[in-house]
């Protein structure tokens, strides 16, 4: 990360440096004598909780600035989505049928980080959660496109490292599910939800959410896999109920295949009538 050494006041490099060089001694070996920001017992503290959100919030910031990444599209979906290739391992027979939208995933990602690649790479950028099942297949597309895409991880009692595909200087780790998930949106063009389980749904309504209350700017919001969603999730009975509107029905697109999506995020647009959206 990059530093800006041209204030007049000594910087904080310099003093860590020095306060790990001092003698050894009763008062150099308190905890009270390390430097605050030096001191990861001290800042894992539950009164520094505000600091490490706040830290959370602004290395990934900083890093993705100085990347020179403007935009992004997000892909989110199950880690247990199997590849074609080793699906015959998958635990249950439907998430071996499901296996066709790890191709669709990794597809799509290529066929959108080319695009970035003509356009500078700088917008649209892949940015999944950096774990297994779709989310490597969204950054393996990045990888097979040879342009570069962001992983977002999360630290876990089971641990996920990332994929093999995220690239490198893009690869973060997260304590904070909200952090997490703010940085997933603060530079989305387009949300694109695959099957997936507790994690995806919470993504996917939490990104619903903000764009239905006016708190997010609505992009392409596309889920993969009409018969997967509409079984997991009763669309029409939420707007029946009255506990949605019937235009909250039309936040989203359903499709099957990545041309599909990069169609409708072409042309994508506020629909007059239900009946005019893509894929209902």
């Amino acid at each position: 990360m990059k530093d800006d050494r041209n204030s007049p006041f000594r910087d904080a490099y310099s003093d860590r440096q020095s306060a790990a060089g001092v003698p050894d001694t009763p008062q150099t070996r308190s905890p009270a004598y390390t430097l605050a920001f030096a001191d990861n017992e001290f800042m894992c503290r539950n009164e520094l909780r505000p600091v490490r959100l706040q830290l959370e919030l602004l290395k990934p910031e900083l890093m993705m600035n100085e990347a020179g990444i403007e935009s992004t599209i997000v892909l989110f979906g199950g880690a247990r989505i199997p590849d074609p290739e080793n699906k015959g391992r998958a635990r249950t027979e439907t998430l071996a049928n499901l296996s066709r939208f790890y191709t669709e995933a990794r597809v799509f990602a290529r066929l959108m980080t080319e695009r970035a690649i003509r356009s500078g790479g700088r917008e649209n950028v892949v940015v999944t959660g950096g774990g297994p099942g779709v989310m490597e297949a969204g950054n393996r597309g990045a990888f097979d496109a040879g342009g570069h895409s962001i992983g977002l991880n999360i630290v876990l009692p089971h641990e996920q490292a990332p994929n093999a595909y995220v690239t490198p200087d893009l690869s973060f780790n997260f304590h904070y599910f909200a952090i997490r998930k703010m940085h997933f949106l603060m530079r989305a063009r387009a949300v694109c939800v695959f099957p997936g389980g507790f994690g995806t749904l919470d993504e996917m309504f939490e990104s619903l959410t903000l764009i239905q209350t006016g708190r997010m700017q609505r992009v392409p919001f596309l889920l993969f896999g009409r018969a997967f969603w509409e079984k997991i999730i009763n669309w029409e009975a939420l707007a029946d109920a009255g506990t949605i509107s019937e235009a909250d029905l039309d936040l989203f697109r359903f499709v099957e295949t990545a041309r599909e999506a990069i169609d409708v995020i072409d042309n994508w647009g506020p629909a007059e009538a239900r009946n005019e959206i893509p894929g209902r």
